[in-house]
């Protein structure tokens, strides 16, 4: 899927999910099924994975489930309740598995139990008990801040008002579900009685506990299992299967599909269980929650921004069905890459109607991936093929078969475009890219636009009144045809005979506010300013990562500028490599890759300056060779670069504030690890040392404060001593950091 499609269809979603929201959350009036809505959700999370330039675009980003109604109190979770992150396939699990194994640092020797549970789908509810009494339930909400539903929740046979031998704080966690018996007999009441009829079982449980009435909620039937905590005043157990057995023992429902399991494939093999199972549950469940059983490991593991790294939800497989392909489009993205819709005569998969799908790029269209293997036993896509699709993850539409059988007899096979359908320019795919790129670069009307649109995107300038719509109109009017004209409108059109007040849809005051607004933008961080440009690979997270390690633009400009020879010869070393590859493929020889690179660098006569600088680059934590390749290619493209000091010279660019913790032995210090830890992983090391406010760099330089030698520390070391470097093991650092 294309970035303009993804952002088009992104910013419908989330309209979608916002109307489905109030209408379900505050109205108690669901507009969609809760399959539909369980899809949006997914099909939006997934395109923050997959589009992560769409973050800036999004005002849900942090949720994970829905604002609190007017209608009820707030209650602010103690621990915030997070969402899963998903696995549809097997591979999926041994991934997660491996994951795990090599954050903390584990042999495939070392043992590592799951549990393993039905992913139940209802409404989530935390209980909290002081004393062993019941004095607070709240839904989820999103995630910080629930709904307070106390008197309902007493009303739930499966919930003890009082329990003992409780710890002195409990916040147990779980599911409020209804089942299928329960739903069918609620809707044949409600039919006699002339009332709304529920959708499905989650929708009638949610909105039976969300009854502002308590004695509605008493008369229907609803369930709980626990399978989780939020704050406790003391440990429930030293694993997940043990404190799952004191929540029975405090007299919850719990799940009895609930299994341990040592492996990967155990995992797999009770998933494939339940779902046998799951039409006689007599409950709904889309999926399997998998959890690394050592609470103790699952504290080392910790959490991302909204799902915990040592569990996963493993989901059920998305739905199939056939249709036609009517058409190939062809979108260009911001980055001038190419890629191929599938336009669908419209049928419905997993619950939504589907009239488009990616194609992915050319190589996928002709039945073959970009090292040369094949993708469905070779069978290549063509405008009026009988094709199958799914929704993977049950969120994106993809082409997953084609029938031979019944292909028209006059289907021609597809050629990809080798010009921009855009522009006219050469459409380009470099050697071993799967993406054919429009050569026009800021001439292609849409790069140019899709550049703007980022440019002014929240995660970037953010201007006030200057959106996606705003852009268009004064692109297509020729007043923006690049960023630094954004800071010359007034001048140009503030007053005089093309006054923006007088265009179509301004007037005198939202002309002012747009101005002041632009004006406002005149100083940016540096790490916004980066972001900002469009560089490829360039997101969120390296921006602020360069900002970091270079502190203002002036710094990173130079340093890239003495990189540049260096950038070059590092292509034509790979060029060289993927030649020789080819040659010792075709004469049946081993590849002389080392030699081959070592020539090919040799030959460009790199400076050791620039050599330097290029390693510096590269080294910088998060960069690497094709980031680094892509931030050099844009700043030395004349044109690009022209149009980028056009802008830096109507700006004042912040530099990046230094990251200082207080009381902490490292805050603002630049710490380099090499060489093998034993008692952490280097990813356990690297986390630990950022939220102290140090900054970790791979590689050492006059600018490295500290250097964490393991055994096994070789280069590294040496320059460190050479230098002058503070040099500590790794029990040295341990103990040093303590002191925080």
């Amino acid at each position: 899927m294309s970035p303009e499609e993804a952002k088009q269809q992104f910013l419908q979603l989330q309209s979608q999910l916002d109307a489905a929201d109030l209408a379900y959350h505050q109205n108690d009036a669901p507009i969609m099924s809760d399959a539909d809505y369980d899809g949006l959700r997914r099909e939006f999370d997934a395109f923050l994975a997959a589009f992560p330039a769409l973050a800036p675009l999004s005002t849900r980003s942090a949720l994970v489930g829905a604002p609190v109604s007017s209608g009820f109190e707030k209650v602010q979770h103690a621990v915030r309740m997070l969402s899963l992150g998903n696995a549809f396939e097997d591979e999926d699990v041994s991934d997660f598995a491996k994951g795990i194994r090599k954050y903390l640092g584990l042999s495939t020797d070392d043992a590592l139990p799951f549990t393993a549970e039905p992913k139940i789908d209802g409404l989530s509810l935390s209980l909290r008990y002081e004393n062993g009494t019941l004095i607070q339930a709240a839904t989820r909400g999103d995630g910080a801040e629930g709904e307070n539903v106390t008197a309902n929740a007493r009303t739930i046979a499966d919930i003890p008002q009082r329990i003992e031998n409780a710890p002195e704080v409990l916040e147990v966690r779980g599911e409020v579900y209804m089942s299928h018996a329960a739903f069918e007999a609620l809707n044949a009441r409600q039919a006699e009685a002339g009332d709304k009829i529920f959708a499905n079982p989650r929708n009638a449980a949610a909105g039976s506990l969300r009854q502002l009435d308590a004695s509605i909620t008493k008369a229907r039937p609803l369930r709980f299992f626990a399978y989780a905590w939020g704050e406790l005043s003391e440990p429930l157990a030293e694993t997940q299967f043990d404190a799952i057995k004191r929540f029975s023992d405090f007299g919850f429902q719990t799940n009895p599909l609930t299994q341990l399991c040592d492996t990967p494939e155990a995992l797999i093999s009770h998933y494939k269980s339940i779902e046998a199972q799951r039409a006689t549950l007599g409950y709904d469940i889309d999926g399997v929650v998998y959890k690394v059983n050592d609470l103790a490991l699952q504290a080392r593991l910790g959490f991302r921004a909204t799902t915990p790294r040592w569990a996963i939800a493993h989901k059920f497989p998305a739905e199939l069905a056939w249709t036609r392909l009517e058409a190939i489009d062809i979108q260009v993205g911001r980055t001038g890459a190419l890629s191929p819709v599938a336009r669908l005569t419209p049928v419905t998969v997993g619950g939504v109607v589907v009239s488009n799908a990616t194609l992915h790029n050319e190589d996928y269209i002709a039945g073959r991936d970009s090292k040369g293997g094949t993708i469905r036993d070779g069978k290549d896509i063509r405008i009026g093929d009988w094709v199958q699709i799914y929704r993977a993850g049950d969120v994106i539409p993809k082409v997953a078969d084609v029938d031979l059988n019944k292909r028209l007899e006059d289907a021609v096979k597809y050629v990809f475009p080798e010009i921009c359908p855009e522009c006219g320019s050469p459409a380009i795919r470099e050697e071993g890219d799967s993406v054919r790129r429009c050569s026009g670069g800021m001439i292609c009307p849409a790069q140019a636009v899709e550049k703007l649109k980022h440019f002014v995107s929240r995660a970037a300038f953010d201007i006030e009144g200057l959106g996606n719509k705003q852009v268009e109109q004064f692109h297509g009017d020729c007043w923006i045809k690049e960023p630094a004209d954004i800071f010359d409108l007034q001048s140009k059109y503030g007053t005089g005979l093309q006054q923006l007040k007088n265009k179509d849809g301004w007037g005198e005051k939202s002309a002012e506010n747009l101005f002041a607004a632009i004006e406002q933008k005149r100083i940016i961080p540096l790490r916004r300013f980066i972001f900002s440009l469009g560089i490829r690979h360039v997101g969120e997270v390296a921006a602020k990562d360069l900002a970091a390690h270079y502190g203002d633009w002036s710094a990173l400009t130079a340093a890239l500028d003495l990189a540049r020879p260096a950038a070059l010869a590092h292509r034509a070393a790979d060029k060289a490599e993927e030649e020789e590859r080819a040659a010792a493929q075709s004469e049946g020889r081993r590849p002389k890759i080392s030699d081959n690179r070592a020539k090919a660098i040799r030959a460009c006569a790199v400076a050791n300056e620039a050599t330097a600088a290029w390693e510096e680059l590269i080294n910088t934590d998060g960069i690497g060779p094709v980031l680094g390749l892509s931030l050099s290619d844009a700043l030395s493209i004349p044109d690009e670069r022209a149009a980028i000091d056009r802008l830096v010279a109507q700006l004042q660019i912040e530099a990046m504030a230094k990251l200082v913790t207080s009381d902490s032995p490292v805050a603002g210090k630049t710490v380099v690890f090499t060489g093998t830890l034993e008692k952490m992983t280097r990813a356990e090391a690297k986390a630990r040392a950022e939220s102290l406010g140090a900054k970790v760099s791979g590689s050492v330089s006059k600018k490295t404060d500290i250097l964490v030698a393991g055994p096994g520390a070789g280069s590294k070391a040496k320059k460190a001593a050479d230098l002058g470097i503070l040099t500590m093991d790794e029990d040295g650092w341990l103990e040093l950091i303590e002191q925080a």
